[in-house]
């Protein structure tokens, strides 16, 4: 079994998992967004095609919207990161400076 850099809980709640390994969360039309060990930002590079594209990068590509994810694109996602906050993506605030806010200081 191939082990996962990140899960999932609920409904829209990722949690990174491994420090090494960006994630890049991709959410249907929306800006990219890559989580790292150092926090979240958007993201502005090129997206991986191919899964040991991303390995060779320490990427794993997230599409929010497959199946084995969430199933659907969402408006809302909690991110537990790494630096120990956890952050709210509101997909309806793009562009703006409440697009990616920390949530809480420490989920811990």
């Amino acid at each position: 079994m191939n082990e996962k850099n990140f899960i999932t809980s609920g409904r829209n709640t990722l949690i990174h998992k491994v420090r090494k390994i960006d994630l890049i969360v991709l959410n249907g039309p929306a800006t990219p967004v890559v989580i790292s060990h150092r926090g979240i930002e958007p993201y502005s590079g090129d997206i991986p095609r191919k899964k040991s594209e991303a390995k060779k990068n320490y990427q794993e590509v997230v599409d929010l919207g497959a199946i084995e994810i969430f199933g659907e694109e969402k408006k809302l996602v909690f991110v537990q990161a790494l630096d120990n906050k956890e952050y709210k993506i509101d997909y309806t605030k793009e562009g703006s400076a409440s697009f990616i806010k920390v949530h809480q200081d420490s989920y811990l």
